[in-house]
């Protein structure tokens, strides 16, 4: 409150005076000052020489020095905004134009603009050239390497060609195709289903002939053959070692029957691989349970 009632009557040089400074001194040299001073006058300090007066002079002498600095630091900014305008203001209005290109006058730098654009221009053209050129030269080696790796699949599927129609044409010198069922007479042409192409039913009925069969049919037929194998080796164990078992004999079947489980893990697999490639939902088929087959197996047995 006290401090907020005081009026200066310090002006800017007696505040500088007060504080033991110069005008011209920086704002860490003011503020040093005056932590300084305050320390040695505030009236809460330990200090010897404390003055509520003084310390009041000194908080004053701070205030106007840093207004005044404060001022001129503006006045300064002022000054140089404005130079910085006025250098601006003093560029020709011409240099705005023909993108700053050319000396002289309007007439003189529009003809030197025009022969910098022509310049420009030969200069992007040259450009685009070369890089079409190097695009070209590119493109070129690739396309002629694949052309490289193409020609060798040519060579190679025309030298099989060639090597099936000389093995084909020694069979029919030796008369290996003379004894062919329907020899010399034309293909039978099925027309059961209309939605099939006659060469791809053609083509199907020569395969079937001949023993083909789909995928899904040699892995069931593998699988029933398995199973049935497993199921007539288990039995054959089990008599094997006759009743009643020994101790010995019971470690062995406990053996048997531990593998015949390993067996049965191993075949469903091969049902879910089935299962995969059948084309028929309902023709899947499903796991086999070990404890299903040891208790048809011992029904068997017994």
């Amino acid at each position: 409150r006290m401090l907020s009632g005081y009026k200066s009557k310090n002006n800017v040089q007696d505040s500088y005076k007060v504080l033991d400074l110069e005008e011209g001194c920086s704002l860490d040299d003011v503020r040093n000052a005056y932590h300084n001073l305050a320390k040695k006058y505030h009236p809460d300090s330990s200090s010897g020489v404390a003055d509520p007066k003084a310390f009041i002079r000194v908080e004053e002498a701070y205030r106007v020095v840093l207004s005044d600095m404060s001022t001129k630091q503006k006045s300064e900014a002022g000054e140089e905004e404005e130079d910085q305008f006025k250098s601006k203001s003093l560029q020709h209005r011409h240099y705005l134009s023909f993108e700053g290109v050319g000396i002289g006058t309007p007439s003189q730098r529009e003809k030197q603009y025009m022969q910098f654009r022509v310049d420009r221009a030969t200069e992007q053209v040259l450009e685009y050239r070369q890089q079409r050129l190097e695009s070209l030269y590119a493109g070129s080696d690739l396309s002629r390497a694949k052309d490289v790796r193409e020609s060798k699949k040519v060579k190679i599927t025309q030298a099989v060609e060639r090597l099936v129609e000389d093995l084909i044409q020694e069979s029919m010198a030796k008369g290996d195709f003379d004894n062919l069922s329907g020899k010399g007479k034309p293909l039978r042409k099925f027309s059961d289903s209309p939605h099939i192409d006659p060469m791809t039913h053609n083509l199907n009925r020569i395969l079937i002939d001949n023993g083909y069969q789909p995928e899904w049919i040699l892995l069931q037929k593998e699988i029933r053959e398995t199973i049935e194998r497993l199921r007539r080796s288990i039995v054959a164990s089990r008599r094997k070692l006759g009743e009643p078992m020994t101790l010995p004999e019971q470690k062995q079947w406990g053996r048997i029957c531990e593998q015949f489980a390993e067996d049965i893990r191993k075949l469903n697999k091969r049902v879910d691989n089935f299962n995969l490639v059948v084309p028929i939902l309902s023709r899947q088929m499903v796991h086999f349970s070990t404890d299903k087959e040891m208790l048809r197996a011992r029904k068997t047995y017994e």
